[in-house]
């Protein structure tokens, strides 16, 4: 597979999932003005990875509510949301190099939402910090890229990306800044709080083309359009975050398919 050309956003974005040191996923350098000219689809098969991220021998269960209340497991669970900030930044360039045929403007959004989690990675490391541990402290698992990349077209990332994984974190990131306040971590609430806010327009930019791109925002066509084998039941925390989720674009009657749905 030939890299784009230097001195385009498609480079940047090639260089950015491709990079192995840690210092370049926390801060890569702004993207060019420049794409590059007909550009080939390019579908990089798995990320550059820093060695001090350790792939996890198996499956990290989520701490209780209880368990929080222990630094060492906040810390934990915030090293887990700073992967999947870092997987869903690489996606993002991952599609804008999967899918050179996409709306420019979407592709332009995608470039924006990943510079988005890469400053969301940030705050989170930042704070892991302020709880006494480090980037690399924890293993982790690339759960997104083991299954994302699976997508054929830019509706089934949508479908999976900003419709499936960042509509669900909206739920995730306002069940733990309850949790984090619950236990005395105002800012690790406030953190959480902050980033639920800003994925908002994230899960915005997936519904607003998933609708522009197959016609309407039809529950059924985006369950089908999901890579097997993720399905609804991924997709959403316990309880939705309703409220945030109809700001992102969704529809009553999708948020009531989707609350009922039932794995046949």
């Amino acid at each position: 597979m030939i890299a784009p050309a230097n001195g385009t956003v498609d480079r940047w974005a090639w260089d950015y999932v491709h990079a192995t040191d840690l210092a370049a996923k926390l801060a890569p350098p702004p993207p060019p003005r420049e794409w590059e000219r007909a550009p080939d689809a390019r579908r990089i098969a798995a990320p550059g990875r820093p060695s001090t991220l350790v792939p996890a021998s198996r499956r990290m269960k989520t701490p209780s509510a209880e368990a929080l209340r222990d630094p060492k497991r906040r810390a934990q669970l915030l090293h887990t949301f700073l992967h999947h900030e870092l997987q869903a930044a690489e996606l993002m360039c991952w599609a804008v190099l999967a899918f050179p045929d996409a709306p420019p403007a979407l592709r332009r959004g995608l470039v924006g939402v990943a510079l988005d989690e890469v400053r969301h990675m940030n705050m989170y490391g930042a704070h892991i910090e302020r709880l006494g541990h480090a980037i690399g402290d924890f293993a982790v698992n690339d759960w997104f890229w083991d299954r994302v990349p699976q997508a054929t077209m830019v509706t089934h990332f949508l479908a999976s990306m900003g419709m499936g994984f960042e509509a669900g974190n909206l739920d995730h990131t306002r069940r733990f800044e309850e949790r984090f306040r619950a236990v005395g971590d105002d800012e690790g609430a406030r953190l959480h709080a902050m980033v639920a806010e800003e994925e908002v327009p994230h899960v915005r930019l997936g519904t607003h083309w998933f609708r522009e791109l197959t016609g309407a925002l039809d529950f059924d066509e985006w369950r089908a359009s999901l890579p097997a084998p993720l399905s609804p039941m991924v997709m959403q925390g316990a309880p939705i975050d309703r409220d945030a989720r109809l700001r992102a674009g969704f529809t009553e009657t999708f948020l009531d398919r989707l609350t009922s749905w039932k794995a046949t």
